[in-house]
C-alpha cells in the first residue's frame, strides 16, 4: 500500500482508516521481536559493497558469539537497489542491506525496511542533522542507521590558481568571475565543468542551496524538485554555460580524465571521495590539488551538500530486527568498529567522532594537514533532504533534460521543470499520495 507507510512514519497514529488491509495494532505499542533480544544463537544475512566488510564482521562475530552476521558482497548502485526489492517482494530478503540514501524511501515505499526507532534511536547525537533527516525521511520514524557520508567540497589546482592569480572562491559570484578571468587568459581553460550526467552532483548542490525535493505532508509526499534553490543553481550554471565560460564535458569520461590530467579543469565541486578519483584519472595532478568549502551563496554562510553515502537498514521481514538493531548501532558507532571502517572499508565514516580522528591526509593531497578537518566541517554543515520514493525516475529526467540544455544552451530552469514533471507524473501513475 502506498500510504501505510508514510502514514505511519509522519503520524505513528493507528493505521486503520488510512489504508485498506491495514494492520489494527497500536504505532505505539512495539512488536516484542523488535524490542527484545531473540532467544537462542541467530545468524543475520548483510548485503553490502563495502570493502573489507567481511573482516569488520569477524571482529563482530568474535565477540558475539549470538549474534553471528554473513556478510553477502554486493554490486552497488541501482542494481543492489533492484535486487533487494525484487528479494523482498519474494519474501526472502537478507535481515540489513546497504542503502545508498537516495534509494531508502523506495524500500520504505515497498514496506520493505523496517522502522527501528526504538532500537537506535539513542544513536541520534552520533549524526549530523542532514544524515539524520535522510534517514528519517523527515519524519519520526528510522529506517537505516548512517554508515558513510559524502560531504561535497571544491577540488582546486592551486598551482594554475597561483599562475592565473585567482584565489579559491569564498562565494558563487567570485566562482563565477574566476571562470571568466581564467578562460580569458587561455581559451582552452576552463575553470570547470557542468555534467549533464550526474544528477547526485546537482542534487548535493540544490541541497546547499536549501532545496527541498521531497517531503511528507500528513499521508502524501510533496513534490518540490523545481523549487526555488533549485532554479537559481540551476539557472546559474546555465548562464557560465551559455556564456562559455565553463565546459559541458561530463564527469569520468575519458575527455574529462584528460582535462584534469592536463591542467585545462582547474576545479571540481565533489564529495570527500574525491581523492581516489583524481589519484587515479589525474596522477600528475598529486599534490598540485588543494580542497577548500565549497563556494557559498551569501558570504559567510557555510553550508554545503551531500553526494553519496549510504546507511544500513533492517529488513521489514526479518525475523531478528532486534539483534540486527545491535549489529548496526556497534558498526557504525563504536570507537573501534569506525576505525574498522575507515582502515578496512575505505569509506568515509558517517559518525561524527569518527571523522574528528581522522588525521593523515590521503597520499594524493599530502601536503593539506587539515584535508580531514575541512571534510569534518563540511560534513556537519552539509544540508541533506529527503530523497522521494522514484528517485530513479527523477534522475533519469536529469540526464534527459541536461543533456539536450547543455548542448543547446537552453534554459537549465526549464530542465529541472522537465525533473519535476517527470517525477510527478510517474508518482501518479504508481499511485502514491500527493500533497495539492
Amino acid at each position: 500500500m502506498r500510504a501505510r507507510p508514510l502514514a505511519a512514519a509522519a503520524a505513528a497514529i493507528v493505521a486503520a482508516g488510512i489504508a485498506t488491509g491495514c494492520s489494527s495494532e497500536p504505532a505505539a505499542a512495539p512488536r516484542p521481536a523488535e524490542t527484545s533480544a531473540a532467544a537462542g544463537p541467530v545468524t543475520l544475512t548483510y548485503w553490502t559493497w563495502a570493502p573489507g566488510m567481511d573482516k569488520i564482521a569477524k571482529v563482530w562475530n568474535a565477540a558475539h558469539p549470538d549474534i553471528t552476521v554473513k556478510v553477502s558482497k554486493q554490486a552497488g548502485g541501482d542494481d543492489a537497489s533492484a535486487k533487494f526489492l525484487t528479494a523482498a517482494k519474494a519474501g526472502n530478503p537478507p535481515d540489513l542491506v546497504q542503502a545508498e540514501y537516495q534509494h531508502l524511501p523506495s524500500f520504505v515505499a515497498a514496506e520493505a525496511v523496517a522502522d527501528i526507532k526504538a532500537e537506535v534511536g539513542a544513536s541520534r547525537a552520533e549524526f549530523s542533522e542532514g544524515l539524520w533527516k535522510m534517514v528519517t525521511l523527515g519524519t519520526d520514524a528510522v529506517y537505516g542507521l548512517p554508515q558513510d557520508s559524502g560531504p561535497m567540497m571544491l577540488f582546486y589546482r592551486k598551482d594554475l590558481f597561483d599562475k592565473y592569480g585567482i584565489a579559491p572562491p569564498k562565494t558563487w559570484d567570485e566562482y563565477a568571475e574566476a571562470a571568466r578571468k581564467v578562460h580569458k587568459a587561455d581559451p582552452k581553460v576552463y575553470l570547470g565543468t557542468f555534467s549533464s550526467k550526474d544528477p547526485g552532483s546537482f542534487a548535493g548542490l540544490a541541497q546547499q542551496a536549501g532545496a527541498q525535493w521531497w517531503s511528507i505532508d500528513g499521508q502524501s509526499w510533496k513534490v518540490a524538485v523545481a523549487d526555488e534553490p533549485t532554479k537559481k543553481v540551476a539557472d546559474y550554471w546555465g548562464g557560465l554555460v551559455k556564456e562559455g565560460v565553463i565546459d559541458g564535458i561530463p564527469y569520468f569520461t575519458p575527455e574529462w580524465n584528460k582535462a584534469l590530467n592536463d591542467g585545462r579543469l582547474l576545479t571540481w565541486p565533489c564529495a570527500v571521495w574525491a581523492p581516489g578519483v583524481l589519484s587515479a584519472n589525474a596522477p600528475k595532478g598529486k599534490d598540485r590539488w588543494a580542497v577548500a568549502p565549497l563556494p557559498q551563496w551569501t558570504a559567510g554562510e557555510g553550508h554545503s551538500g551531500f553526494w553519496g553515502g549510504s546507511s544500513v537498514a533492517v529488513s521489514a521481514k526479518s525475523p531478528n530486527k532486534a539483534a540486527a538493531a545491535r549489529f548496526i548501532t556497534w558498526l557504525n558507532t563504536d570507537p573501534e568498529a569506525l576505525r574498522l571502517l575507515v582502515e578496512e572499508a575505505a569509506i568515509y565514516p558517517a559518525a561524527g567522532k569518527a571523522q574528528a580522528a581522522m588525521t593523515k591526509a590521503p597520499d594524493y593531497f599530502a601536503g593539506q594537514a587539515d584535508f580531514w578537518q575541512q571534510a569534518a566541517t563540511a560534513a556537519t554543515a552539509a544540508r541533506g533532504f529527503t530523497f522521494g520514493p522514484n528517485v530513479g525516475v527523477t534522475y533519469n529526467a536529469f540526464k534527459d533534460a541536461f543533456d539536450q540544455a547543455v548542448a543547446k544552451k537552453t534554459s537549465f530552469s526549464a530542465a529541472v521543470q522537465a525533473m519535476q514533471d517527470a517525477t510527478v507524473a510517474d508518482m501518479r501513475k504508481s499511485g502514491f499520495q500527493l500533497a495539492p
